[in-house]
């Protein structure tokens, strides 16, 4: 069992960056990786950033390539999610996920993400 809590939304210009975390709490021996999604109003949950257990392995989406730098510190339990140049479109609300099934490897699909975090929520403005 994990539990995921993101913190570090908010309000920023456009052009600007930030930087999400995700704590990761869990009281079972056991590696996962994580992804960050993000879901805009009326429009489904997308995939933004994926990394396996050791941080070895990353993907992005390719709306945020360049510009998002995926990251986690596994002794803090912690993973991160930093955004720079950010755009009005990437303004969402941003979820961090955990995959205990495959963690040496990333995925993108929702589907493969059974823990999720409750969202934190980023606005860009122009």
């Amino acid at each position: 069992q994990l539990v995921l809590q993101e913190s570090g939304g908010g309000l920023v210009q456009a052009g600007g960056s930030m930087r999400l975390s995700c704590e990761v709490s869990t009281h079972t021996y056991g590696t996962y990786a994580m992804g960050w999604f993000r879901q805009a109003p009326g429009k489904e949950r997308e995939f933004v950033a994926a990394i396996d257990w050791n941080g070895r392995s990353t993907d992005y989406a390719d709306s945020v390539k360049g510009r998002f730098i995926i990251s986690r510190d596994n002794a803090k339990n912690t993973g991160y999610l930093q955004m720079d140049s950010l755009k009005s479109e990437d303004t969402a609300v941003y979820y961090c996920a955990a995959d205990r099934k495959a963690p040496w490897k990333t995925t993108a699909r929702v589907d493969d993400y059974v823990y999720w975090g409750q969202g934190t929520q980023v606005t860009v403005s122009s």
